[in-house]
C-alpha cells in the first residue's frame, strides 16, 4: 500500500500541467487531453455511456484529495430554510453579468439584469456576439466576448464529460475550445473596463454575477478588487447529499455521503487541470500572480464566495451542509414576451387536442436526419399530436396533419397550450415546462441535464430520462404515453403549485445584496455612491465615489495625483499549507516544474522567434511582394542597399532570437531565486505553524504579507510567537491535558509540547527569513507589474470625468455645496 506521502508526491507530479509555450496552434494540450493520459487519471475517472464521470473512490487521486478537504459541515442547526427577506440596497452600482452558454443559459441572467435596473443600478450582460439582439432588446447593455456557442454545444455533445474523446483530439477540437476559451477570458476582462461599444459611454464594474462557466469572475474581482457573486442552476458545491452531477460514482464504500463530497472535488481538479495554463497565461497578462496547482480547483469555495442557485427547492432543497453564503432562491423567470403566434401555428393548436412539444433547443446535433425520424417514429407509435422545434439541431420532416414543425417561439407562451413537453434538460427549459404544470420528458446530452431529468423522475412528473445516445422511437413512445397519464399531470401540477409562490428572480437580487459589503461600498460624501477612490491628507483618508472625486478635483480641493484605488473587496489567493510535508513537497515540485519549463524556454523561444521570421518573410500578400520588388530596384540603383538591408534584418533576427533565450535564463535564474528564498521556506513554516490544527488545536493568526513593511512586521511576529509559544508549551501543554483528561491529559500534553517545540520554534526562524523575503518580492512585483492598474485608473478617471459632467443633466443633481461641506468636515476630523 502506497504511503500518504507517495500518494501526494505523485498526485502532485502527475496533475501538473504542460509548460504553455507556444501560440494557439503550438499550444500542447492539458496532461488529460493528451492521448498519452497520466496513470492517475486514467485510474481514477473513466467517461460512462452517460456521458458523466465514472469517479473511483478507491484511487489514488480520490484518495489524495480527500487528505486536503476539510470534515464536510454541518449547518443543519442554523438554517431556516425559505426565510426570505428582502433586502433595501442603497447605493447604485455598475453591475457586469458574465455569462458562458447557450440561449437558455443567457435567459435567466436577462431575467436578474432587469430586475436589478429597478434598484437603479447601471447592468451589463456580457456573453456570446451572437445574443446581442436579445439582450439589447430587454433593455439591457450588451458587452460581445466572441466565442460560439454552437460550435461549444457541439463540443459539449461529443465530448459530455470532462474528458475529451480521442476523436475530439484528432480532428483539433481542443486547441479550438482552448483558444475560443482564451478568447472569452479577455472578453470577459474588457467587459469590466472598456466602454459601451455602441455608445462609448465608459464603464468600470462595481460588482460581478457570473455562472461559474465563465471561468473569468473571481480573476476580474480580484484585478478590481470588486465583490462577485456566482449563480447557477447546476449543483457546482461540494456536499454529501447527493454527488456532482457530472460524476458517477463507484467503490463507494460504507459512507456514501463523504463519496458524494468528494465528487466534486474530483469534477473541479480535473476541470482545473484542462484550463489552468490558459487561465494563469491570461491572468498574467493583467498582472496577477499564477495560481499555484493546489489553489487552482475549489478556488470558489475557500474564498467563500457568495452563490446563488437558481432553481425551486420544490426540486432539490437546500442540503444541510451548505453555509449561510450559499442560497436557492428558485427559478429565474423573465416577465412573458408578447407573442403573438403566426397563422399556420394557431391554426394548428386549434385543429385538435393539445400537441406534445418536442425540442432540444441550442444542442446540435450530429445525425439531425436520424433524430428527426425517431421522434416521427414516435409520435406516430403513440398516436399523439407533436410540435417539434427545428433548433440549432435542424431537425424536420415531411409535412403531416399531426406534426408541425416549428421555429423560433417563447417557451413562456407555448408551453400553456400543449400536454407534455420532451426536450434535453436545460434548467430553464424544465423550470418553464414544470411551471405551466406540464409533463416533462428529459433526453439529455450532457451537463446538468441528465441530473434535472432524475428530479423530474423522482418527483412523479415525468419517467426516467433516456440518455440521447439510446433514444429509440419505442422508448420515447413509451415515454410520451406516460406523460400523458393522468398520474403525471398530477405530480407536475403539484410542483407548479409550489412554483407559483415563488419569486425567484426578486429574491436572487435580495441574496445578492444582502451578500455586498455595504459599510464598505459606500462613499464617504456620497452615500448612494460607491466609492472608487481612496484619499489621504494629514493622516485622514476618505473613501471617494467617482462623482465626488471629480467634483472636489474641478474646486482644487483634492491633488487628483493623490487619488488611489479603492478596493472595496479585495481578495486574496494564497495557498494553503496544511502540513509541513505536504506544502514543503508542493512547494519543491512547482519549482521543478518552473526550473524544468525555463530550461526548456532557453531553447524554444528563440527557435519560436527564428520561425515567427520566416513566417513573416514568406506569408506576404501580392501588393507587399509588389512593394518588396520595388524596394529591391531602388536597392540595386543605389549600390548595396539592399543587402545592407538583408544584414541589418538578419542582425535583427540574431538579436531577438539572443533576447528571447536571455529572457528566458534570467526566467529560470529568478525562479531558483525565488524557490530557494521564498516559497519554499514559507511553505515549510507556513507548514509547521499549522501542525497544531492537525490535532485540533488553534493556529494563530499573525497576518497578512502584502508588502515589504507587512511582511517585516508577519516575520518579526511569527519568531516572537513560535519561539515563545514553543518553549512554553512543553509546560502549558501537560498542565491543560491534566485539568481536561487527568493523567491520560497529562501525557497527551507532554507529546504535544514536544511537537510544539520543534514544530513552532522552526517555524519562527524560518519564518524570519521567508515572510520579509515574500514581502520584497510582492512589493517589486507590484512595482514592476503595475500596467493594468493604471489603465483601472484611467478608466475610473475617464469615468469620473464622463458622469460628473453628466449629472447636471440628470434629475439626482448633486448637491455641490453639500459634497465641499462635507469634505471639509472630513479633512477637520481627521
Amino acid at each position: 500500500m502506497s504511503s500518504p506521502l507517495s500518494i501526494l508526491y505523485e498526485l502532485l507530479l502527475n496533475m501538473m500541467p504542460l509548460p504553455d509555450v507556444g501560440d494557439k496552434h503550438e499550444n500542447p494540450p492539458p496532461a488529460y487531453e493528451e492521448s498519452k493520459t497520466p496513470e492517475l487519471v486514467h485510474e481514477a475517472v473513466e467517461v460512462t455511456d452517460d456521458g458523466r464521470i465514472g469517479v473511483d473512490l478507491n484511487s489514488k487521486l480520490a484518495r489524495g484529495l480527500s487528505v486536503f478537504l476539510p470534515n464536510p459541515p454541518d449547518y443543519s442547526s442554523i438554517i431556516t430554510p425559505g426565510e426570505i427577506k428582502h433586502v433595501a440596497w442603497p447605493i447604485k452600482l455598475n453591475i457586469i453579468i458574465q455569462v458562458v452558454g447557450s440561449r437558455g443559459d443567457v435567459q435567466p441572467f436577462i431575467a436578474l439584469g432587469t430586475e436589478l435596473q429597478k434598484y437603479g443600478h447601471r447592468v451589463r450582460l456580457a456573453t456570446h456576439d451572437v445574443f446581442q439582439d436579445f439582450v439589447t432588446k430587454a433593455g439591457l447593455e450588451f458587452f460581445p466576448i466572441g466565442g460560439n456557442p454552437e460550435e461549444l454545444m457541439a463540443y459539449m455533445v461529443k465530448n459530455p464529460g470532462v474528458i475529451p474523446s480521442m476523436k475530439s483530439m484528432r480532428q483539433g477540437d481542443i486547441q479550438r475550445k482552448r483558444a475560443m476559451i482564451a478568447e472569452m477570458l479577455r472578453g470577459f476582462w474588457s467587459s469590466c473596463i472598456e466602454p459601451d461599444p455602441v455608445l462609448q459611454s465608459p464603464f468600470v464594474a462595481d460588482a460581478i454575477i457570473a455562472n461559474p462557466p465563465s471561468f473569468a469572475h473571481v480573476h476580474c474581482a480580484q484585478a478590481l478588487g470588486i465583490p462577485v457573486h456566482l449563480m447557477f442552476t447546476m449543483p457546482w458545491t461540494n456536499t454529501r447529499a447527493f454527488p456532482h452531477p457530472l460524476a458517477t460514482l463507484k467503490n463507494v464504500g460504507s459512507d456514501p455521503s463523504a463519496a458524494n463530497w468528494i465528487s466534486y472535488s474530483v469534477v473541479e481538479w480535473l476541470t482545473w487541470q484542462g484550463l489552468s495554463g490558459v487561465i494563469n497565461k491570461w491572468r498574467e497578462g493583467i498582472d496577477l500572480e499564477p495560481i499555484e496547482m493546489m489553489e487552482g480547483p475549489n478556488l470558489a469555495s475557500a474564498l467563500q464566495i457568495p452563490f446563488t442557485y437558481c432553481w425551486s427547492p420544490a426540486l432539490v432543497p437546500k442540503p444541510l451542509d451548505w453555509p449561510s453564503h450559499i442560497d436557492i432562491r428558485g427559478f429565474f423567470f423573465r416577465s412573458a414576451p408578447k407573442y403573438t403566434p403566426p397563422p399556420d401555428l394557431g391554426a394548428f393548436l386549434r385543429a385538435g387536442p393539445p400537441p406534445v412539444y418536442i425540442g432540444f433547443g441550442s444542442i446540435v446535433i450530429e445525425d439531425p436526419e436520424k433524430m428527426s425520424r425517431i421522434l416521427i417514429d414516435a409520435v406516430q407509435q403513440c398516436g399523439a399530436r407533436a410540435i417539434i422545434s427545428r433548433g440549432w439541431g435542424k431537425l424536420g420532416g415531411p409535412e403531416m396533419d399531426n406534426i408541425f414543425y416549428l421555429g423560433d417561439c417563447p417557451h413562456e407562451w407555448l408551453f400553456q397550450h400543449v400536454a407534455a413537453v420532451v426536450h434535453h434538460g436545460g434548467a430553464g427549459t424544465t423550470a418553464c415546462g414544470l411551471l405551466n404544470g406540464r409533463p416533462t420528458t428529459i433526453v439529455p446530452f450532457f451537463g446538468d441535464q441528465p441530473f434535472w431529468g432524475n428530479m423530474v423522475a423522482v418527483a412523479g412528473a415525468g419517467p426516467k430520462p433516456i440518455h440521447h445516445k439510446i433514444l429509440n422511437a419505442q422508448n420515447l413512445a413509451e415515454a410520451i404515453a406516460f406523460c400523458l397519464t393522468p398520474e403525471a399531470s398530477a405530480a407536475a401540477g403539484k410542483i407548479a403549485a409550489q412554483m407559483s409562490s415563488e419569486t425567484g428572480v426578486q429574491t436572487a437580487v435580495d441574496s445578492f445584496h444582502s451578500h455586498l459589503p455595504l459599510d464598505k461600498m459606500a462613499c464617504d460624501i456620497l452615500p448612494h455612491r460607491p466609492a472608487v477612490w481612496n484619499y489621504s491628507k494629514k493622516k485622514r483618508t476618505v473613501k471617494l465615489s467617482r462623482e465626488a472625486a471629480e467634483l472636489l478635483n474641478e474646486h482644487m480641493k483634492i491633488d487628483q495625483n493623490k487619488l488611489e484605488l479603492y478596493e472595496a473587496k479585495p481578495i486574496f489567493i494564497d495557498p494553503h499549507h496544511y502540513d509541513p510535508i505536504s506544502s514543503t513537497t508542493s512547494a519543491f515540485v512547482a519549482s521543478q516544474y518552473d526550473a524544468v519549463k525555463a530550461t526548456g524556454n532557453m531553447f524554444y523561444k528563440p527557435y519560436k522567434e527564428y520561425k515567427r521570421r520566416n513566417e513573416h518573410r514568406l506569408d506576404q500578400s501580392p501588393h507587399t511582394s509588389h512593394t518588396r520588388s520595388l524596394a529591391s530596384f531602388n536597392g540595386e540603383r543605389s549600390g548595396s542597399g539592399s543587402s545592407m538591408t538583408t544584414e541589418r534584418k538578419r542582425g535583427n533576427v540574431a538579436g531577438k532570437m539572443a533576447a528571447a533565450s536571455g529572457k528566458a535564463f534570467g526566467d529560470f535564474t529568478l525562479n531558483g531565486f525565488k524557490a530557494a528564498t521564498v516559497d519554499i521556506p514559507l511553505a515549510c513554516s507556513e507548514g509547521l505553524k499549522n501542525v497544531p490544527a492537525l490535532y485540533g488545536d488553534k493556529v494563530r493568526d499573525n497576518g497578512r504579507v502584502t508588502d515589504w513593511k507587512s511582511g517585516a512586521i508577519v516575520g518579526g511576529k511569527s519568531f516572537m510567537y513560535g519561539m515563545g509559544e514553543g518553549l512554553s508549551d512543553i509546560f502549558v501543554q501537560p498542565y491543560k491535558g491534566a485539568q481536561k483528561e487527568g493523567a491520560v491529559g497529562a501525557l497527551k500534553g507532554v507529546g504535544k509540547g514536544t511537537v510544539s517545540l520543534v514544530t513552532k520554534t522552526t517555524s519562527g526562524i524560518l519564518g524570519l527569513v521567508a515572510y520579509p523575503n515574500q514581502g520584497i518580492a510582492k512589493s517589486i512585483r507590484t512595482a514592476v507589474k503595475s500596467s493594468t492598474r493604471k489603465k483601472i485608473m484611467q478608466a475610473r478617471m475617464i469615468e469620473s470625468v464622463y458622469l460628473a459632467r453628466s449629472s447636471s443633466t440628470r434629475d439626482e443633481q448633486l448637491d455641490r455645496e453639500r459634497v465641499l461641506a462635507r469634505f471639509e468636515e472630513l479633512m477637520r476630523s481627521g
